[in-house]
C-alpha cells in the first residue's frame, strides 16, 4: 500500500480548511454586530416586545446555568490547584451573579418599577468578568498559581459580598439604585464601558486563541467564542432600547455564550463519561503537564499489569479495574488506556527484541567462543521476548547440542524441516505457537533457534525471530572465521596485533610510513660450534626449545615478530599496533628472554640489542607474498648493538635509555664504532628495570 501520498494529503487539506473554518467562525460571531447596526440605523425595524415574566425566567435560567458552570470550574480548579481555572470560574460567576441581579430587578415581578439596579447591573457584571477573563489568560508560574488558589477565596468572598449588598439595595429600593436611570442620559458612559469591556474581552480571546493554536480543543474554542459574544453583548447594551429588539439582543448574546460553554461541557462529559477533566484544555501548562504525568503513570502501570499477567497467563481485567479505581478513571478512559497500554507493551517488546539484535551484534566480537556467544545471545533474547520460551542449539551429527538451558518442546518434524530447508517452520496447536529458525552458516544449518509461545505467533513476532536467527547465523559465522584467522595469526604475532589486523585489514596492505619504533634483535652465540658437534635433530630441538621460550615473551609484551634468520629473531614494538610505552615493553621482553635462557643452563645464549627511533614500517613484497618489517638506520643500529653485546647481555642505545628514563639501571658500554656508522654510538648494558 502506498502511504506516502495519503500522508501528505490530509496536511494540505488542513492547510486550506483552517483559514476557511476561521472565516466561517468569524462570520458567525460578526453577524450579531451586523444585526445590531441595522437595527440602530433603522429604528422602525427595532421592534418592541415587553414581557416581564418571560424576561425574568429567561434571564434567571441563563444566570443559573452560568452559576452551575462556575461552580463546576471552581471544583476542577480546586482539585488541580490551578489559578487560571479559578479566575475563569470567577469571571463566569461575576457575569452570572449580576445577570441574576438584573433579573431580580425586572419591573412587575418582584419590584413594581424599573430601578437603577435593573439598568446597570449587567454592564457592571460584564466589566468585572472582562477584567477576570483577561487576567486568567496569562500563564502563571507555579508559585503565583498557588497564591491565587490560597487567597482567591478572599476575592470570591468580596465579589459575593458585593452581589449580596447590591441585591439588598436593589430589592429594598435604597439609594443609589432606587431611581430609574435613563439609558439615553448615560449613553456616552455606556459606550465608554462597551469600548473598555470589548478591549478586555478581545485581548482575553486573542490570548486564548494563541493557546488554542498550540493545543486545539473544543472547550477552549467555546471559551473564546463566549468572550467574543460577551464583548458584543456590552456593545449591544450601549446602543439598546429597553424592551426592543436591540435590548433583547444582548440577552440572547449572553445566553448564547454561556450555553455554548455548557453544551461543550455536556459533549465532553458524554465523551468521557465523567465530570473530571471537562475544562482541562483551559488549564495552565503546568497543570496539563501534571495531568500528562498522571496518564503516563497510569499507562505505565497498565503496561506492567498486562505484561505480568500475560507472563503468568492470568486474566488482566481485575488488575486493570483496580488501576482504574486508583487513577479515578471512567470505563471509557480505562478502555482507552488499556488499548494504549497494549500498543505500548507491543512496541516495548519490539524495542526489546531490537535491543537483543544490537546485543548479539556486540557479542559477535573477535575470539569469542561459540557457546559463550550463543549463551549471551540467548539471555538477551529471553529478556527481550518474555511472552515466548526460546532455546538455542548447535547442530551436531545426529543430535542437537543445547546451549545454556534445556530446549522448549518443539515437534521434531518442525526442527528437521527447518534444518533441512534452511527456512523457518511454524505450527499452531492446542493454543500454542511453535517455530524453528535455522542459524545458517555457509549454506548449512550450524544451529537452530526453537520458539514456543502462548497463542499464535503473529507476523511481527515471526519477523523479529527471523531477524534474530539471521543475526545469530552471521555472528556464528564471524566467530568461526575469527577463530580460524586468529589461529593463523597467533603463530606470527601477538593477539593484540592479530586483533588489530582483523578489525582493520587495511593495515596489511602494501606500503608503509615513518613512525617511531623500538627494534629488538637477538641471536644465539655459539650456535655455529653447537651445530658442528650436534646432529641436525639436536640443532632443531635446541632452536625450538629456546625460541619456544623467547617468542611468547615477545608476544606477551605486544611485540611483533618481523622475521627469523637462522638463530636470530627480529621483533618490533609500536608496530603495527600503537604502544606509547614501546621502549619499556622492548626492555622488559629483552630482560625476560635472558632470564629464560639462564634457566636452561648450558648451551647457546642470546645476545640482544635494542634501539628506539624512527623507521619506515610497513608491508614489503608483492600482492602474492608480503612481509611486515621495518627499514632504516634505527633497525641497523639495533642489529649492530646486538653484535656488540656479550652472551646474556642486553645492549641498548642512548635513545632507548632516554625513553626508559629513571627506570633503567644501566652500565655504560662506552662509545661503539659500529659498522656502517661514521660517528661512534653511545651504548649501555641494561641490567634491570626498577
Amino acid at each position: 500500500m502506498d502511504t506516502a501520498p495519503a500522508a501528505g494529503r490530509p496536511k494540505q487539506v488542513a492547510g486550506r480548511s483552517s483559514p476557511l473554518r476561521f472565516g466561517v467562525w468569524l462570520l458567525h460571531v460578526a453577524l450579531p454586530m451586523l444585526g445590531l447596526w441595522l437595527l440602530v440605523e433603522q429604528p422602525e425595524a427595532d421592534l418592541r416586545w415587553e414581557n416581564h415574566e418571560a424576561h425574568f425566567w429567561l434571564v434567571s435560567g441563563v444566570a443559573a446555568i452560568n452559576v452551575v458552570l462556575a461552580l463546576r470550574i471552581v471544583d476542577e480548579a480546586g482539585s488541580r490547584r490551578d489559578g487560571r481555572l479559578f479566575l475563569v470560574a470567577l469571571a463566569f460567576f461575576a457575569s452570572a451573579a449580576f445577570l441574576a441581579l438584573h433579573a431580580l430587578a425586572t419591573p412587575g415581578v418582584i419590584l413594581d418599577r424599573a430601578t437603577g439596579g435593573f439598568n446597570i447591573a449587567t454592564p457592571v457584571g460584564l466589566m468585572i468578568a472582562g477584567v477576570l477573563a483577561l487576567v486568567s489568560s496569562f500563564e502563571f508560574p507555579a508559585d503565583a498559581s498557588q497564591r491565587i488558589m490560597r487567597y482567591g477565596w478572599l476575592l470570591f468572598g468580596a465579589l459575593a459580598t458585593a452581589v449580596v449588598a447590591w441585591c439588598v439595595v436593589s430589592l429594598l429600593e435604597l439609594p443609589p439604585l432606587d431611581d430609574p436611570i435613563d439609558v439615553n442620559e448615560i449613553h456616552g458612559r455606556l459606550v465608554a464601558v462597551a469600548i473598555a469591556g470589548s478591549v478586555l474581552y478581545g485581548l482575553a480571546a486573542l490570548r486564548y486563541f494563541t493557546l488554542y493554536r498550540r493545543r486545539p480543543a473544543v472547550m477552549l474554542l467555546s471559551l473564546i467564542t463566549a468572550f467574543v459574544l460577551l464583548a458584543e453583548a456590552l456593545v449591544a447594551v450601549a446602543y439598546a432600547r429597553n424592551w426592543q429588539a436591540t435590548w433583547w439582543e444582548w440577552h440572547i448574546l449572553m445566553a448564547a455564550g454561556f450555553l455554548l460553554v455548557a453544551y461543550s461541557a455536556h459533549v465532553q462529559y458524554a465523551r468521557e463519561g465523567a465530570p473530571d477533566g471537562l475544562f482541562e484544555s483551559i488549564a495552565l501548562e503546568r497543570t496539563l503537564q501534571a495531568i500528562r504525568d498522571e496518564y503516563d503513570a497510569a499507562v505505565e502501570a497498565f503496561v506492567v499489569a498486562l505484561r505480568e499477567h500475560a507472563e503468568a497467563d492470568r486474566p488482566v481485567a481485575p488488575a486493570t479495574a483496580a488501576l482504574a479505581a486508583r487513577f479515578n478513571l471512567t470505563d471509557l478512559q480505562r478502555g482507552v488506556l488499556e488499548r494504549a497500554a497494549h500498543a505500548l507493551a507491543a512496541d516495548r517488546e519490539q524495542i526489546d527484541a531490537l535491543n537483543s539484535l544490537v546485543a548479539i551484534g556486540r557479542q559477535a566480537r573477535v575470539l569469542l567462543p561459540e557457546e559463550e556467544l550463543l549463551a549471551g545471545a540467548l539471555r538477551s533474547i529471553r529478556s527481550g521476548m518474555p511472552r515466548a520460551e526460546v532455546g538455542l542449539a548447535l547442530v551436531q551429527p545426529h543430535r542437537l547440542a543445547p546451549v545454556d538451558m534445556p530446549l522448549p518442546g518443539v515437534p521434531p518434524a518442525i526442527v528437521d524441516g527447518a534444518v533441512a530447508s534452511l527456512e523457518p517452520r511454524y505450527e499452531t496447536a492446542d493454543g500454542e505457537g511453535v517455530a524453528a529458525y535455522p542459524l545458517v552458516v555457509k549454506e548449512h544449518a550450524a544451529g537452530v533457534m526453537l520458539v514456543r509461545a502462548r497463542g499464535e505467533l503473529d507476523e511481527r513476532e515471526r519477523s523479529l525471530f527471523a531477524s534474530l536467527a539471521s543475526q545469530l547465523g552471521i555472528a556464528l559465522e564471524n566467530a568461526r572465521l575469527y577463530r580460524q584467522i586468529e589461529g593463523l595469526f597467533r603463530s606470527y604475532m601477538s593477539p593484540q596485533v592479530a586483533t588489530a589486523l582483523i578489525a582493520d585489514p587495511s593495515q596489511a596492505e602494501l606500503g608503509g610510513g615513518v613512525q617511531e619504533v623500538s627494534v629488538l634483535f637477538a641471536d644465539l652465540t655459539g650456535f655455529t660450534t653447537y651445530s658442528e658437534r650436534s646432529s641436525p635433530a639436536e640443532v632443531v630441538g635446541m632452536l625450538n626449545d629456546r625460541f619456544s621460550r623467547a617468542v611468547p615473551i615477545i608476544l606477551a609484551e605486544g611485540g611483533t615478530i618481523a622475521h627469523f634468520a637462522g638463530d636470530a629473531v627480529m621483533a618490533l614494538f609500536n608496530a603495527p599496533a600503537r604502544q606509547p610505552d614501546h621502549a619499556l615493553r622492548g626492555a622488559r621482553a629483552a630482560l625476560a628472554m635472558q632470564r629464560a635462557m639462564a634457566e636452561l643452563g648450558d648451551g647457546p645464549r642470546f645476545r640482544i640489542g635494542l634501539n628506539t627511533g624512527e623507521a619506515l614500517v610497513g608491508n614489503i613484497g608483492s600482492d602474492e607474498l608480503r612481509h611486515f618489517t621495518a627499514i632504516g638506520d634505527t633497525v641497523n643500529v639495533a642489529s649492530r648493538l646486538e653484535t656488540s653485546a656479550e652472551p646474556g647481555q642486553v645492549m641498548i642505545s642512548e635513545a632507548t635509555r632516554g625513553a626508559l628514563g629513571e627506570r633503567a639501571l644501566v652500565e655504560p658500554a662506552g662509545e661503539l664504532q659500529l659498522k656502517g656508522k661514521g660517528a661512534p654510538v653511545a651504548a649501555y648494558v641494561l641490567r634491570e628495570l626498577r
